[in-house]
């Protein structure tokens, strides 16, 4: 079954966020996955969550979705983001 990352980030300093972009992206292929949100326009259709920024990741299997979180470069990516953003990020098993 594929896994899921879906993250809502709240970005407080673009500048220093860029920062964070950079790692996670080379932890995004180093994990071989497959972007499929991140960023852009977000269209409240039902209740009263209103992201600033969504990010889905989709992995091969639920534990390389959980894996990604442990990669050498997704640590470097949040020291990187550490003061620049608040992250909310879940890991979820696929269908």
């Amino acid at each position: 079954m594929s896994g899921y990352i879906i993250a809502h980030v709240v970005v407080s300093n673009p500048v220093q966020y860029e920062e964070y972009k950079k790692w996670s992206t080379a932890a995004i292929k180093t994990a071989s996955a497959e972007v499929c949100v991140r960023g852009g326009q977000v269209q409240v259709l039902e209740g009263d969550w209103v992201p600033e920024r969504l990010v889905i990741l989709k992995f091969p299997t639920f534990e390389a979705a959980k894996a990604f979180y442990e990669l050498p470069e997704y640590l470097k990516a949040r020291e990187a983001r550490e003061g620049a953003a608040i992250m909310r990020m879940v890991a979820v098993e696929g269908v």
